[in-house]
């Protein structure tokens, strides 16, 4: 078999990896959450750590690379990627999950960009287009697949297979690899850039510390504040210091290039706009909607499907109708995607899929080409330098979009929460209950509200056999009050009439607290869908003006790139 397609399946399995493991864990995370009981705000910090040493590393882990032998390296991030999927997987407590994620991410460092440079080098220049179109439907596939994925997995089996799954393919990736990579390559006699290395770490560390904990720490918070000062300072810094030495991290020479530049931009905001919907839909359905975690998944299982048709289409597409039209036509179909989510009925099954293919036809004629742009015609120290600042930039845009939207639908959930106990107050104060019953009943409407329940499931009998039985007594004996020397049989009609006559109150207020809960679960319901819906409404605007990112490309059809 040909050693060039065994290479291209390797490193295809990586880009995988690497990509499904940023998403995978955030379905699962109730049943992580109850697994190893922890909290959520600490089990945050297991997805947080994977996210923040996969942004730092990858440049500077790249460039050790090239010094030691990429195929050498990148065989020893798979292991890395391994040893810590299996500790992961095996954790019995947080601390050991966290580990597991962390050695997981130095492999996702180091086997990311490498994949992209190693698979890009199989072939010339002239043939590259294929190879590259592979690899970067393998990147949006993985990343849209993520909880479609971990919501099988932790429905049918565990969560802890969401990490175990990795040990298979990594066996098959280490295998190809040992199969046809060359261990015996040249090293590359290039010195280290350790400033830039520790400045780009501290840069790329802190902003996404800070994006990722702007929610919980306030982002006006001064620890949040200082976390953003000191990441552009430090990026100030290292460009100023780049441009300036003869073996920089990243060659500035790079964006110099029109197309990478266009190609940087885009895979920042195209991968923001995907993980805004595949990452917050899930949570909309099995919150709002109450589905299973499963069907959840695959209710956005269709942008993945788009993305793995259309992305290699596309890839191919660019050098007859030219990158400005295929791009722009993608952000205008993810903003299709973002109107129609703002307007159909989201209990429409049909619906939904609909919008959801819509926005995977968007992102995947983007994520094809977007490649094959960001490569360039780039090769050697280039093609490395450019795949690992794509790598980073993928990264950013995923960590934006769950700083941004995750962080915008608590703050609008708040709000939700907020303006319905308001309206159950004033609701309950309506039926003008006893005071026992009212207190009783604000506290458990409350309650369901504060735990973010929109459910009408709900007991239909507020008043138990006991107190039912006590109220008879009550005003049985008001009606023989003053009555001596009635007789049984009397006595015995009385209690009868007291007794239909205490039922029929209960029924009547029992329809009337029911069609108070039903009217307040409905407001529920409608304040909560609205939290999820104001963040697309809130975001038409931004994803119709990235279609104008189209204009950073040059108009020719077949690009004019740089060689190196």
């Amino acid at each position: 078999m040909n050693r060039s397609f065994l290479v291209i399946i390797a490193t295809c399995i990586g880009i995988f990896l690497c990509m499904l493991d940023t998403t995978v864990m955030n379905i699962a995370l109730p049943a992580i959450q109850n697994g190893l009981n922890t909290n959520l705000s600490n089990l945050s910090w297991a997805i947080n750590a994977y996210t923040i040493v996969f942004a730092a590393l990858t440049i500077p882990l790249s460039r050790v690379a090239e010094k030691i032998g990429l195929h050498k390296f990148f065989m020893g991030g798979l292991l890395l990627f391994l040893v810590g999927s299996v500790i992961s997987a095996m954790s019995p407590n947080l601390v050991y999950l966290i580990v597991g994620r962390i050695i997981q991410s130095l492999g996702a460092a180091t086997v990311f960009p490498l994949s992209m440079v190693i698979g890009i080098s199989t072939v010339n220049v002239e043939r590259r287009t294929r190879v590259i179109a592979a690899l970067g439907v393998t990147q949006g596939l993985a990343a849209a697949l993520g909880p479609t994925i971990g919501g099988i997995l932790t429905q049918f089996a565990s969560w802890r297979w969401i990490f175990l799954v990795n040990a298979p393919l990594i066996v098959i990736a280490l295998i190809l690899s040992l199969v046809a990579l060359n261990f015996h390559e040249e090293r590359k006699n290039i010195k280290i850039d350790i400033f830039g290395a520790l400045i780009s770490i501290i840069s790329l560390f802190t902003l996404t510390l800070a994006l990722v904990q702007g929610r919980d720490w306030g982002w006006s918070s001064l620890i949040i504040v200082l976390l953003f000062v000191v990441s552009f300072s430090s990026l100030t810094i290292f460009i100023v210091y780049e441009r300036k030495i003869d073996y920089s991290m990243i060659p500035m020479k790079l964006f110099k290039n029109r197309q990478f530049n266009g190609a940087a931009l885009t895979i920042v905001l195209s991968n923001l706009f995907l993980v805004a919907v595949t990452v917050v839909l899930p949570t909309y359905f099995t919150k709002i909607q109450g589905k299973s975690e499963l069907i959840a998944a695959l209710l956005v299982t269709p942008i993945s499907a788009m993305i793995f048709v259309f992305s290699p289409i596309a890839a191919l597409l660019i050098k007859k109708i030219g990158a400005r039209i295929v791009i722009g036509t993608g952000f205008l179909a993810m903003t299709g995607a973002y109107i129609l989510f703002t307007r159909i009925s989201m209990t429409n099954i049909s619906e939904v899929v609909s919008t959801c293919l819509l926005l995977g036809f968007g992102y995947g004629i983007i994520a094809g080409p977007i490649v094959v742009l960001a490569a360039s015609d780039f090769t050697g120290e280039m093609l490395t330098a450019s795949q690992s600042v794509a790598g980073v930039l993928r990264q950013v845009g995923i960590v934006l979009a769950v700083a941004i939207f995750v962080t915008g639908l608590y703050g609008n959930i708040n709000t939700a929460k907020s303006q319905s106990i308001d309206y159950a107050k004033n609701q309950i104060v309506k039926l003008k209950l006893p005071t026992a019953q009212a207190i009783t009943m604000q506290k458990q409407v409350i309650q369901q509200i504060q735990d973010e329940k929109s459910s009408a499931t709900f007991d239909k009998n507020h008043v138990s056999e006991q107190e039912k039985e006590a109220l008879i007594q009550e005003n049985y004996k008001a009606a023989l009050s003053g009555k001596a020397g009635l007789s049984s049989e009397v006595q015995a009609a009385i209690l009868q009439k007291v007794t239909v006559a205490v039922t029929s109150e209960i029924s009547k207020m029992n329809t009337k607290i029911n069609a108070s809960i039903l009217d307040i679960v409905s407001y529920t319901k409608q304040k909560f869908s609205n939290a999820f819906i104001d963040l697309y409404k809130l975001s038409i605007v931004f994803v119709g003006l990235s279609t104008f990112s189209a204009i950073l490309f040059t108009s020719e059809n077949k690009s004019k790139y740089q060689k190196v």
